[in-house]
């Protein structure tokens, strides 16, 4: 009962809360990329649990230096930068517990944008890659149309049509209804 956090955006306590309730011991945090929704509560999880933080890849360093000026902009004062304590690269595996991931970098919606993998039961964590029928934002600094459609057929396609994925806003889906159906990244799109 070993479990992770994925990209712990804020909302500290009702986290705390689930995993207490759940009776599940923290023993990481993982970030996907470096923006406030998805990593403005790594600081305080950090330093309240003295947890180590793995992840993202060290191109959105500008993103998590960039940490307390995010808050300030969308209005929420006292999230803080942190260090990871290890940039994650693709190839790299991660593990808590008994689970072990597979490490992909899929920048595009940010450079440094990593995704997880669990192959074993066709799972994967994509953050703000892919969502059900739409893809991640690219207009931000740093964000590329072209590399997020790169990244999702060239890191997630490949690993195959049965992997059921969750993102970052939204509701789950698999590889496979994406690559049917989705307008932006399906296979029947130029």
């Amino acid at each position: 009962m070993e479990g992770a956090v994925v990209d712990p955006g804020g909302d500290i306590d009702k986290i705390l809360d689930v995993a207490k309730k759940e009776e599940i011991t923290l023993g990481k945090i993982l970030v996907t990329h470096g923006h406030l929704d998805h990593a403005g509560g790594v600081a305080e999880l950090q330093e309240r649990l003295e947890l180590p933080v793995e992840g993202p890849h060290q191109d959105d360093l500008f993103w998590i230096e960039g940490m307390e000026m995010q808050g300030q902009q969308f209005g929420f004062p006292g999230v803080q930068t942190f260090t990871p304590d290890r940039w994650l690269k693709g190839g790299d595996t991660v593990s808590f517990g008994q689970i072990n991931l597979a490490v992909y970098h899929c920048p595009g919606h940010t450079p440094g944008h990593v995704i997880f993998h669990h192959p074993a039961s066709h799972f994967a964590i994509v953050g703000d890659v892919l969502f059900k029928g739409s893809i991640g934002r690219t207009d931000f600094p740093r964000g590329d149309h072209a590399q997020v459609l790169s990244s999702i057929r060239g890191e997630l396609w490949p690993l195959g049509d049965d992997t059921v994925f969750v993102c970052g806003h939204g509701p789950a889906s698999t590889f496979g209804e994406e690559r049917k159906a989705n307008p932006f990244v399906g296979d029947g799109v130029a």
